[in-house]
């Protein structure tokens, strides 16, 4: 029986970019649905489940997979146009690349950063290799090489000295327990504000929203619980989020296989997921609770559905108050669970998504399955 396409286990960096995008969105449909896609498949979800979570074909989801695999974050823009004939030689690229993520300070240059003119001015004079381009043509040649102007940022790495033991842990229960698995965590803080975010409208005229200065409802916190077996999410809104709340998610999941066998628990290292109550409560219940390394909340499978619960019922959403928000967040929730069962209802719609490709089933650190064992 062939392995299960699976995305290889991210890196620190990986994960929390995917993390971003899935959480913020991003101004590309294509590049938001691939990496919910990617995200959804690192932490452990199944490639149908993944196809009815982003609404695209499984073929393509298998794609997108094998493709990440093989360049890494690269795979988020595709390139699918083609054009005329490239007119620098592959050693011309290669030099413009190293010239344009080299520091112009280091060339000699009195400046920090390149712009597009100041770099295609300085590749053509350039001793003992000229290189004459015009700035569309090097934008295009650093887009394509996936050499992008960006914001210097610092990264989290992970120092957990368990990381590689507790991403074994997941990856094991949900390989081999996957209808005994759930996964928890927090959504939010979720105020009363207007939410800009994306509709169909009529060119030039888009929908508008008023804007806010005065919020005075206060924030609430949408517990999440996602059984990985079932594939159905769903959670409750509350004021806070400590210790006490964090138990009675607890005890709501538990009581969803109330058989008395054990159950799996996925969680981040939230200081209120480790309390002393709750871990005499895990252990008097067969609980397992699988903690996800530090800074390695992207491990998480919950995290891939969290994306789309912040684009169907905050982003475009002007709520009165706490009720109404957290009446439509439910509601969209039963619409959820109760579609994902029923592939044939949505195979129209996938045929119209934008193409997600994948990699080939490889563990999270881009070891094979058979040097793991």
């Amino acid at each position: 029986m062939a392995e299960p396409v699976r995305a290889r286990r991210l890196t620190d960096q990986e994960g929390q970019r995917l993390q971003q995008i899935v959480r913020r969105g991003s101004t590309s449909s294509v590049r938001y649905r691939r990496a919910m896609m990617l995200l959804a498949s690192a932490g452990g979800n199944r490639v149908p489940v993944i196809a009815q979570l982003v609404q695209a074909d499984e073929d393509t989801v298998r794609d997108v997979i094998h493709r990440f695999n093989e360049i890494g974050l690269a795979a988020l823009d595709p390139q699918w146009a083609g054009g005329r004939p490239r007119l620098l030689s592959p050693d011309d690229e290669d030099f413009v690349i190293k010239t344009a993520t080299t520091r112009p300070a280091r060339l000699g240059q009195p400046f920090t950063r390149w712009s597009l003119r100041k770099l295609a001015a300085y590749l053509r004079k350039c001793h003992g290799h000229v290189i004459r381009i015009g700035r569309e043509a090097l934008r295009c040649l650093l887009a394509r090489r996936s050499v992008t102007f960006q914001r210097t940022k610092t990264w989290k790495e992970s120092t957990d000295p368990q990381r590689e033991v507790k991403l074994d842990r997941i990856e094991h229960v949900l390989e081999h327990f996957p209808d005994r698995v759930f996964a928890f965590d927090e959504f939010g803080p979720l105020g009363i504000r207007p939410t800009a975010g994306s509709c169909w409208a009529t060119q030039t005229k888009p929908d508008r929203i008023p804007a806010t200065y005065h919020r005075t409802h206060g924030v609430t916190y949408f517990h999440g619980c996602y059984s990985i077996g079932d594939d159905t999410l769903w959670g409750v809104n509350r004021r806070h989020k400590g210790s006490a709340q964090s138990l009675a998610a607890l005890r709501s999941i538990r009581a969803a296989r109330p058989d008395g066998a054990p159950i799996y628990v996925i969680m981040d290292n939230l200081s209120a997921h480790k309390g002393a109550k709750i871990r005499a409560w895990a252990r008097k219940n067969r609980v397992e609770l699988c903690f996800t390394p530090t800074n390695a909340s992207w491990a998480n499978p919950i995290e891939a559905h969290f994306g789309p619960l912040r684009q169907f019922t905050l982003a475009n959403s002007n709520h009165p108050n706490h009720t109404v928000q957290t009446r439509e967040l439910h509601r969209y929730l039963r619409w959820r669970n109760a579609n994902a069962r029923h592939r044939d209802v949505l195979a129209a719609e996938r045929k119209e998504r934008a193409r997600i490709r994948s990699a080939k089933a490889i563990r999270w650190g881009g070891r094979p399955l058979t040097d793991a064992a």
